[in-house]
């Protein structure tokens, strides 16, 4: 394939193949746990699906491809992706990792990793001397999301890569906010991105899915050694689903990002809203890192109201979005981080992580963005009014 070809074009020509024995235009559903060998002594490329199908293989390829990596592993979810590549290391390494990170990750580095002598230092990743203050000789890897889960910090990528290669460490970098689309992390060369794949690559909140594509081959290896000893494989079907959510990924998450940055500029003046999380936006602190390492803001900001008695009400008024967990759906997502994705973390840890009581997260779907401006204003205006009853009460 050309190398000269728009990222739009690539992402078609990489998820649909025609099958050259039916000339089919979609990738077949193989739904096969194993495979007939022509003979006793010469075995096939596929023998078992666990260890390899030629459905899941095709959106192996192409996310490695979008990605620029040397290979793709599809797995059964985001953190199963992320559990296992934290399974490279050994009793005894060290990992650094964002103080905010998804509350999940901060589960399995906590709880289960600990237990097998795997060390973790929280930090924060958007300070690179604060990374380098956390390195210690038994550090093997350094972890990054950027743009940061909920409250959209962005980290240095290739400052860190730098760090990382001084010290002879991994760099591993969660893409999952901004996709192959808007940001590709191997370009700068980190060693290994991840995706939950649930939620921008799906697209459609019908998938539960993981996503890994290697920079290299060693790691590659490594990494379907693992992948294939554990079982952590996606399925076949749910392969199929994710390869065709892929084909429309570049279109909706431009159309969401676009509505995201006129959302996030509402919010930002509205009197009630005390801060606005989105690196779209020239006053964030990230903006300028942002613009130099992708190509958007993306399709998710966080907003911040008063306390939570504001943030259920403003919930209890929407209309359009759903309040659900997950996000990156065709749908508009609220969530209330404190009780969903963070909430694997005590009040003290989520309010050093800058995740405050009124803190909500927003995913933007593909709906009209002046219809949710208008839904939003309304609901902002009934908090308002039951905030003033209130003060009027108390007096």
């Amino acid at each position: 394939m050309s190398k000269n070809y728009h990222f739009s074009t690539k992402l078609i020509k990489e998820t649909v193949g025609v099958d050259p024995q039916t000339g089919s235009a979609n990738v077949p559903v193989y739904l096969s746990s194993t495979f007939h060998q022509k003979d006793f002594d010469h075995f096939g490329k596929y023998d078992y699906t666990r260890s390899g199908n030629p459905t899941r293989e095709a959106l192996e390829d192409a996310i490695a491809s979008l990605e620029g990596g040397v290979r793709g592993f599809a797995f059964a979810s985001g953190m199963a992706a992320i559990s296992t590549a934290f399974l490279l290391l050994s009793a005894g390494d060290h990992a650094i990792v964002p103080k905010n990170v998804y509350g999940g990750t901060f589960r399995i580095l906590t709880q289960v990793l600990g237990r097998f002598g795997i060390e973790h230092t929280f930090v924060d990743t958007t300070r690179p001397d604060a990374i380098e203050e956390a390195i210690r000789p038994n550090t093997k890897v350094i972890y990054v999301e950027t743009p940061s889960n909920p409250t959209l910090r962005v980290t240095d990528i290739r400052a860190v890569v730098r760090l990382a290669k001084a010290h002879r460490c991994w760099t591993f970098v969660d893409n999952t906010f901004m996709t192959p689309v808007f940001q590709k992390p191997l370009e700068f060369g980190a060693d290994l991105v991840l995706h939950s794949a649930t939620k921008f690559i799906s697209g459609h909140s019908d998938v539960v899915a993981g996503l890994a594509v290697a920079g290299s081959k060693a790691i590659a290896d490594r990494l379907y050694f693992l992948q294939n000893a554990l079982g952590a494989v996606l399925g076949v079907q749910d392969s199929w689903l994710l390869l065709r959510g892929l084909k429309t990924l570049d279109v909706r998450i431009r159309k969401s990002a676009d509505s995201a940055r006129r959302i996030a500029g509402f919010f930002a003046a509205q009197p009630d809203v005390r801060h606005v999380f989105y690196p779209g936006l020239p006053e964030h602190s990230g903006f300028a890192l942002q613009a130099e390492q992708a190509t958007s803001g993306g399709a998710v900001l966080s907003f911040e109201l008063e306390n939570e008695e504001c943030a259920r009400i403003f919930v209890n008024h929407v209309q359009l979005p759903v309040f659900a967990v997950s996000l990156g759906a065709v749908e508009s997502i609220l969530s209330y981080p404190p009780r969903m994705s963070h909430a694997e973390l005590n009040e003290e840890e989520r309010e050093k992580a800058g995740i405050g009581s009124g803190l909500l997260r927003l995913s933007v779907g593909l709906e009209d963005a002046e219809d949710l401006i208008q839904d939003f204003s309304n609901a902002l205006g009934c908090v308002r009014t039951q905030r003033q009853v209130t003060v009027r009460g108390e007096e």
